[in-house]
């Protein structure tokens, strides 16, 4: 029996080893987004503090109309974000998918929006943002415009 324990003993350390050097560095410093410390964790950040906030907007309208067009979708963003994020922002097309309220999986030509602030004001622009969320769905029938939000070093 002594053998035995030492060989399931022996099993145990390599099986421990193997999954060790399997495991990518990145799970051991894993980063958990706006609750983490605001302090640079090493002398390679640059810049300030900020949030990255993406919004994703799908084009397909939930009422059956046609689909938001560019015109449109920039007409929208003069109106409703460029006054609230004057500094600047990005607009990136795509083509994106998602199951609708009905299990339905949508696809359909889609825009990204990218905002930068400091974290400083988090609180007043998530006003700002959420208004944007809401105008769109509103004047665009959707059901939803999804959000991302990530702490970023900025450096201009």
């Amino acid at each position: 029996m002594p053998a035995l324990t030492s060989r399931l003993s022996l099993a145990a350390v390599a099986t421990a080893a193997a999954l060790a050097v399997g495991t990518p560095v990145a799970y051991a410093t894993w980063d958990h987004g706006p609750a983490a410390s605001t302090a640079p964790s090493s002398p390679t950040h640059r810049g300030a503090a900020y949030v990255e906030t993406r919004l994703f907007f799908g084009t397909a309208r939930a009422d059956g109309r046609p689909p938001v067009t560019d015109r449109q979708f920039n007409g929208f963003v003069d109106r409703a974000v460029t006054p609230r994020f004057p500094q600047g922002l990005t607009v990136q097309q795509g083509r994106g998918q998602w199951r609708d309220q009905h299990g339905t999986i949508e696809r359909e030509r889609s825009y990204e929006l990218i905002v930068l602030y400091p974290r400083s004001e988090a609180r007043v622009r998530d006003g700002d943002i959420e208004r944007i969320r809401a105008t769109y769905e509103r004047e665009f029938a959707q059901e939803s415009v999804a959000r991302a939000d990530d702490d970023a070093w900025v450096d201009f």
